[in-house]
Protein backbone atom coordinates (compact mmCIF):
# COMPACT_ATOMS: atom_id res chain seq x y z
CA UNK A 1 0.00 0.00 0.00
CA UNK A 2 1.25 3.46 -0.86
CA UNK A 3 2.22 5.73 2.01
CA UNK A 4 1.78 8.96 0.05
CA UNK A 5 -1.12 11.02 1.36
CA UNK A 6 -3.47 12.43 -1.25
CA UNK A 7 -3.65 16.24 -1.54
CA UNK A 8 -6.04 17.82 0.96
CA UNK A 9 -8.41 18.91 -1.83
CA UNK A 10 -8.55 15.44 -3.35
CA UNK A 11 -12.06 13.89 -3.05
CA UNK A 12 -10.60 10.65 -1.66
CA UNK A 13 -8.70 12.58 1.00
CA UNK A 14 -11.76 14.65 1.93
CA UNK A 15 -13.91 11.56 2.54
CA UNK A 16 -11.04 9.80 4.34
CA UNK A 17 -10.71 12.81 6.62
CA UNK A 18 -14.46 12.75 7.36
CA UNK A 19 -14.43 9.01 8.09
CA UNK A 20 -11.37 9.37 10.30
CA UNK A 21 -13.01 12.17 12.28
CA UNK A 22 -16.19 10.11 12.63
CA UNK A 23 -14.19 7.25 14.18
CA UNK A 24 -12.13 9.49 16.46
CA UNK A 25 -15.16 11.43 17.68
CA UNK A 26 -17.70 8.54 17.64
CA UNK A 27 -19.90 10.69 15.45
CA UNK A 28 -21.51 8.83 12.53
CA UNK A 29 -21.84 10.11 9.00
CA UNK A 30 -25.06 9.78 7.01
CA UNK A 31 -24.83 6.68 4.84
CA UNK A 32 -25.65 7.00 1.17
CA UNK A 33 -24.79 10.67 1.11
CA UNK A 34 -21.12 10.57 0.15
CA UNK A 35 -21.71 10.46 -3.60
CA UNK A 36 -19.20 7.61 -3.82
CA UNK A 37 -20.28 5.10 -6.47
CA UNK A 38 -17.10 3.52 -7.84
CA UNK A 39 -15.31 0.60 -6.14
CA UNK A 40 -11.85 1.67 -7.34
CA UNK A 41 -12.43 5.14 -5.92
CA UNK A 42 -13.65 3.56 -2.68
CA UNK A 43 -10.36 1.68 -2.26
CA UNK A 44 -8.50 4.96 -2.88
CA UNK A 45 -10.45 6.45 0.04
CA UNK A 46 -9.66 3.41 2.17
CA UNK A 47 -5.97 3.78 1.40
CA UNK A 48 -6.03 7.47 2.29
CA UNK A 49 -7.85 6.61 5.52
CA UNK A 50 -5.30 3.97 6.54
CA UNK A 51 -2.42 6.29 5.63
CA UNK A 52 -3.81 8.79 8.14
CA UNK A 53 -3.71 6.10 10.83
CA UNK A 54 -0.16 5.08 9.95
CA UNK A 55 0.90 8.72 10.15
CA UNK A 56 -0.25 8.67 13.79
CA UNK A 57 2.12 5.78 14.51
CA UNK A 58 -0.01 2.70 13.84
CA UNK A 59 1.63 -0.31 12.23
CA UNK A 60 0.05 -2.62 9.62
CA UNK A 61 -0.60 -6.13 10.91
CA UNK A 62 -2.88 -7.78 8.40
CA UNK A 63 -5.90 -7.95 6.14
CA UNK A 64 -9.56 -8.65 6.79
CA UNK A 65 -12.17 -9.88 4.35
CA UNK A 66 -15.84 -9.00 4.02
CA UNK A 67 -18.79 -10.62 2.24
CA UNK A 68 -17.26 -14.08 2.58
CA UNK A 69 -20.77 -15.42 3.13
CA UNK A 70 -22.25 -16.38 -0.25
CA UNK A 71 -25.71 -15.50 1.08
CA UNK A 72 -24.48 -12.02 2.10
CA UNK A 73 -22.93 -11.50 -1.34
CA UNK A 74 -26.26 -12.34 -2.99
CA UNK A 75 -28.10 -10.08 -0.54
CA UNK A 76 -25.82 -7.14 -1.40
CA UNK A 77 -25.90 -7.89 -5.12
CA UNK A 78 -22.12 -8.21 -5.39
CA UNK A 79 -20.01 -10.82 -7.14
CA UNK A 80 -16.78 -10.48 -5.19
CA UNK A 81 -15.39 -10.08 -1.70
CA UNK A 82 -14.13 -6.84 -0.22
CA UNK A 83 -11.06 -6.31 1.95
CA UNK A 84 -9.78 -3.94 4.57
CA UNK A 85 -6.60 -3.38 6.56
CA UNK A 86 -5.69 -4.24 10.15
CA UNK A 87 -3.29 -2.33 12.38
CA UNK A 88 -1.67 -2.96 15.75
CA UNK A 89 -3.95 -0.35 17.35
CA UNK A 90 -6.88 -2.64 16.55
CA UNK A 91 -5.34 -5.65 18.33
CA UNK A 92 -6.86 -6.88 21.60
CA UNK A 93 -5.06 -9.60 23.55
CA UNK A 94 -6.91 -12.88 23.94
CA UNK A 95 -8.88 -12.50 27.17
CA UNK A 96 -8.16 -8.78 27.16
CA UNK A 97 -10.27 -5.66 27.36
CA UNK A 98 -11.79 -3.90 24.38
CA UNK A 99 -12.94 -0.36 25.00
CA UNK A 100 -16.23 0.14 23.14
CA UNK A 101 -17.34 3.36 24.83
CA UNK A 102 -15.52 5.29 22.10
CA UNK A 103 -17.20 3.36 19.29
CA UNK A 104 -20.45 4.26 17.56
CA UNK A 105 -22.47 1.02 17.43
CA UNK A 106 -20.07 -1.93 17.79
CA UNK A 107 -20.90 -5.49 16.79
CA UNK A 108 -18.87 -8.68 17.15
CA UNK A 109 -18.53 -11.79 15.01
CA UNK A 110 -16.50 -15.02 15.19
CA UNK A 111 -13.87 -15.68 12.55
CA UNK A 112 -10.97 -17.89 11.54
CA UNK A 113 -7.54 -16.23 11.45
CA UNK A 114 -4.50 -17.30 9.45
CA UNK A 115 -0.86 -16.43 10.14
CA UNK A 116 1.42 -16.52 7.13
CA UNK A 117 4.81 -18.16 7.57
CA UNK A 118 5.83 -17.35 3.99
CA UNK A 119 4.84 -14.68 1.50
CA UNK A 120 1.71 -15.33 -0.55
CA UNK A 121 1.40 -13.87 -4.02
CA UNK A 122 -1.82 -13.72 -6.05
CA UNK A 123 -2.36 -17.16 -7.55
CA UNK A 124 0.00 -18.80 -5.04
CA UNK A 125 -0.77 -21.85 -2.93
CA UNK A 126 -2.40 -20.53 0.27
CA UNK A 127 -1.97 -23.77 2.20
CA UNK A 128 1.79 -23.75 1.58
CA UNK A 129 2.08 -20.23 3.04
CA UNK A 130 0.16 -20.81 6.28
CA UNK A 131 2.17 -21.13 9.49
CA UNK A 132 -0.80 -21.35 11.85
CA UNK A 133 -4.56 -20.93 12.21
CA UNK A 134 -6.62 -19.69 15.15
CA UNK A 135 -10.11 -18.77 16.33
CA UNK A 136 -10.69 -15.02 16.21
CA UNK A 137 -13.15 -12.30 17.13
CA UNK A 138 -13.68 -9.19 15.05
CA UNK A 139 -15.34 -6.07 16.40
CA UNK A 140 -16.92 -4.06 13.60
CA UNK A 141 -18.21 -0.51 13.89
CA UNK A 142 -19.54 1.24 10.81
CA UNK A 143 -18.84 4.95 10.73
CA UNK A 144 -22.18 5.44 8.97
CA UNK A 145 -25.36 6.09 10.90
CA UNK A 146 -27.36 2.94 11.62
CA UNK A 147 -24.95 0.66 9.73
CA UNK A 148 -26.56 1.92 6.50
CA UNK A 149 -24.19 2.34 3.57
CA UNK A 150 -23.57 1.52 -0.07
CA UNK A 151 -20.97 -1.03 -1.18
CA UNK A 152 -18.40 1.66 -2.09
CA UNK A 153 -19.03 3.44 1.21
CA UNK A 154 -18.28 0.37 3.35
CA UNK A 155 -15.10 -0.26 1.36
CA UNK A 156 -14.04 3.35 1.93
CA UNK A 157 -14.74 2.89 5.65
CA UNK A 158 -12.11 0.11 5.77
CA UNK A 159 -14.92 -2.47 5.81
CA UNK A 160 -16.10 -1.30 9.26
CA UNK A 161 -12.92 -2.59 10.96
CA UNK A 162 -12.59 -1.59 14.61
CA UNK A 163 -10.79 -4.27 16.66
CA UNK A 164 -9.85 -7.93 16.67
CA UNK A 165 -8.60 -10.65 19.01
CA UNK A 166 -6.86 -13.88 18.03
CA UNK A 167 -6.85 -17.04 20.13
CA UNK A 168 -4.15 -19.73 20.38
CA UNK A 169 -2.39 -20.55 17.14
CA UNK A 170 -2.42 -24.15 15.86
CA UNK A 171 0.01 -25.47 13.27
CA UNK A 172 -1.61 -27.09 10.21
CA UNK A 173 0.11 -30.42 10.96
CA UNK A 174 -1.63 -30.55 14.34
CA UNK A 175 -4.96 -30.44 12.54
CA UNK A 176 -3.98 -33.14 10.09
CA UNK A 177 -3.83 -30.49 7.39
CA UNK A 178 -5.83 -27.36 6.58
CA UNK A 179 -8.50 -29.38 4.82
CA UNK A 180 -9.89 -30.04 8.31
CA UNK A 181 -11.09 -26.43 8.48
CA UNK A 182 -13.89 -27.03 5.98
CA UNK A 183 -16.84 -27.65 8.30
CA UNK A 184 -16.05 -26.92 11.95
CA UNK A 185 -18.71 -25.88 14.42
CA UNK A 186 -18.61 -22.29 15.68
CA UNK A 187 -20.31 -20.85 18.78
CA UNK A 188 -20.41 -17.18 19.76
CA UNK A 189 -21.29 -16.52 23.41
CA UNK A 190 -22.09 -13.28 25.21
CA UNK A 191 -21.85 -13.47 29.02
CA UNK A 192 -21.92 -17.25 28.83
CA UNK A 193 -25.07 -17.47 26.71
CA UNK A 194 -24.99 -18.66 23.08
CA UNK A 195 -25.73 -15.74 20.76
CA UNK A 196 -24.96 -17.33 17.37
CA UNK A 197 -23.95 -20.75 16.10
CA UNK A 198 -22.58 -21.63 12.70
CA UNK A 199 -19.87 -23.38 10.75
CA UNK A 200 -16.60 -22.48 9.11
CA UNK A 201 -18.26 -23.67 5.89
CA UNK A 202 -20.06 -20.30 5.91
CA UNK A 203 -16.72 -18.74 4.93
CA UNK A 204 -16.89 -19.29 1.14
CA UNK A 205 -17.47 -23.00 1.71
CA UNK A 206 -13.94 -23.32 3.14
CA UNK A 207 -11.77 -20.68 4.86
CA UNK A 208 -8.80 -21.43 2.58
CA UNK A 209 -10.77 -19.93 -0.30
CA UNK A 210 -10.89 -16.68 1.62
CA UNK A 211 -7.12 -16.79 2.05
CA UNK A 212 -6.63 -17.20 -1.70
CA UNK A 213 -9.02 -14.29 -2.24
CA UNK A 214 -7.04 -12.11 0.19
CA UNK A 215 -3.90 -12.71 -1.86
CA UNK A 216 -5.75 -11.90 -5.07
CA UNK A 217 -7.34 -8.73 -3.74
CA UNK A 218 -4.67 -7.34 -1.42
CA UNK A 219 -1.50 -9.28 -2.26
CA UNK A 220 1.27 -9.96 -2.32
CA UNK A 221 1.07 -10.66 1.40
CA UNK A 222 4.25 -10.86 3.46
CA UNK A 223 5.23 -13.51 5.99
CA UNK A 224 3.90 -12.53 9.40
CA UNK A 225 0.65 -11.15 8.00
CA UNK A 226 -2.56 -11.98 9.88
CA UNK A 227 -5.65 -12.60 7.73
CA UNK A 228 -9.16 -12.58 9.15
CA UNK A 229 -10.99 -14.88 6.76
CA UNK A 230 -14.50 -13.59 7.38
CA UNK A 231 -17.43 -14.15 9.72
CA UNK A 232 -18.74 -17.63 10.42
CA UNK A 233 -22.03 -16.29 11.84
CA UNK A 234 -24.02 -13.07 11.79
CA UNK A 235 -22.60 -10.19 13.81
CA UNK A 236 -24.33 -9.29 17.08
CA UNK A 237 -24.45 -5.98 18.99
CA UNK A 238 -21.67 -5.57 21.55
CA UNK A 239 -22.68 -3.51 24.59
CA UNK A 240 -20.31 -2.27 27.29
CA UNK A 241 -19.53 -4.62 30.17
CA UNK A 242 -19.88 -7.81 28.12
CA UNK A 243 -17.73 -10.94 28.09
CA UNK A 244 -17.49 -12.41 24.59
CA UNK A 245 -16.19 -15.86 23.72
CA UNK A 246 -15.95 -17.60 20.36
CA UNK A 247 -15.23 -21.31 20.12
CA UNK A 248 -14.24 -23.05 16.90
CA UNK A 249 -14.17 -26.84 17.06
CA UNK A 250 -10.61 -28.26 17.03
CA UNK A 251 -9.12 -24.75 17.18
CA UNK A 252 -10.21 -23.74 20.66
CA UNK A 253 -11.59 -20.45 21.97
CA UNK A 254 -10.83 -16.74 22.03
CA UNK A 255 -12.38 -14.13 24.31
CA UNK A 256 -12.48 -10.46 25.20
CA UNK A 257 -14.36 -8.27 27.66
CA UNK A 258 -15.70 -4.85 26.81
CA UNK A 259 -15.13 -1.91 29.13
CA UNK A 260 -17.98 -0.44 31.12
CA UNK A 261 -19.95 2.51 29.78
CA UNK A 262 -18.42 5.89 30.51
Amino acid sequence: MSTTTAPAGNPAERLARALDAAALEARPLPGGGSGLTDVAEAYAVQEALVVRRLARGERPTGVKLGFTSLAKMRQMGVADLIHGRLTDRMEVADGGRCEVAGLIHPRVEPEVAFLLGASLAPGGDPAAAVAAVAPALEVIDSRYDGFRFSLPEVIADNTSAAAYAVGPWTAPRDLGGLGALGNLGVVLELDGHPAETGSTAAILGHPLRALAAAARLAGPLAAGTVILAGAATAAVPLPPGTHVRATVARLGAVSLTTGEAA
